[in-house]
């Protein structure tokens, strides 16, 4: 048979390691190692499955091992605090996956499948219920091609599924229903244009309007969660006010089918506005309801620059 072309799948491969893993650096590594695996084991296929399956199912494993490797499950999940290795993945990147829906071989990035809240709860599954749901749920696979993909048997991965809805079901809001596919509404801009006028004017005022009473606030893989307007007003209050660590230019841009605004600091003394964090918005009824802040270290993925 010729070569196999590896590369025209690294995207789609990534996103389904980025979901199984939710973290975007570990799923780099998980493709690396899948192609690896595909290389060294490339004379074991003899073009009697699909391809694209047959990586899908390498891809897979990886992820299995290194979950169980390295502990990646989650007995409970009240915030995204209990998920450290939680990170964003750019929209960008989402949105260079978005064939027609009428293709045969069209990557699932509907926003229900990516956001935020939905790639955390699958950390409470165990590894092969997560491979499970992906591939039914979210690949729209058959029972027999997942019970291939998990080298199973039919019956114990339906009973995988059953087992991974349950648990998904319980924990994922009913207003997912009624996201929309892909695209932000007008709501969601105008707050994250007001979120970034309220930071870069430091107006604690109107950063705090904007907010819910029960807003949250949590920064992965820090352990910190703050838990309504009080204590997010003092966080608010203590980055606009005289201490605070310097001024503030922001860039607005997209994760997880989310508002997002990326933060820039230029520090007393500094010449330039230094990335410092990722704010991923969560909104509903005209206020913002969740804030999870990243580190600087994912601005890169995200095409933006180092500094202002």
């Amino acid at each position: 048979m010729d070569e196999p072309d590896f590369e025209q799948h690294r995207r789609e491969l990534h996103l389904h390691c980025y979901r199984m893993l939710a973290s975007f650096d570990e799923a780099e590594d998980a493709v690396q190692e899948t192609f690896l695996r595909a290389w060294k084991g490339r004379d074991t296929f003899d073009g009697s499955a699909q391809f694209r399956a047959w990586l899908y199912k390498i891809a897979t494993n990886t992820c299995l091992d290194m979950v169980r490797r390295r502990s990646r499950q989650v007995p409970v999940l009240e915030s995204f605090a209990e998920v450290p290795w939680l990170q964003p993945y750019p929209d960008a990147l989402l949105n260079e996956m978005a064939p027609a829906r009428d293709e045969p071989d069209s990557v699932a990035v509907d926003r229900e499948t990516i956001e935020l809240m939905f790639i955390a709860t699958m950390q409470l599954l165990p590894a092969r219920q997560r491979a499970a749901f992906i591939a039914r749920d979210v690949l729209d696979w058959s029972a027999k091609e997942t019970a291939t993909l998990l080298g199973t048997s039919v019956a114990a991965s339906n009973s995988a599924l059953q087992r991974a809805r349950s648990t998904m079901q319980e924990h994922l809001s009913r207003e997912r229903s009624e996201w929309s596919k892909a695209e932000l509404s007008d709501e969601e801009r105008d707050l994250l244009a007001k979120f970034i006028d309220a930071h870069e004017r430091l107006d604690a005022e109107q950063a705090i309007a904007i907010s819910a009473k029960d807003i949250r606030v949590t920064m992965p893989p820090l352990p910190a969660c703050f838990d309504g307007i009080s204590q997010v007003a003092t966080l608010i209050e203590r980055a606009f006010g005289p201490e605070r660590d310097g001024d503030w230019r922001l860039l607005p841009t997209y994760a997880n089918r989310m508002p997002t605004a990326a933060s820039y600091l230029r520090r007393p003394g500094d010449t330039v506005y230094r990335a410092f964090k990722l704010d991923v918005l969560r909104v509903r009824m005209d206020v913002i309801v969740e804030i999870t802040t990243f580190g600087s270290g994912m601005v890169k993925h995200f095409g933006l620059p180092e500094t202002l």
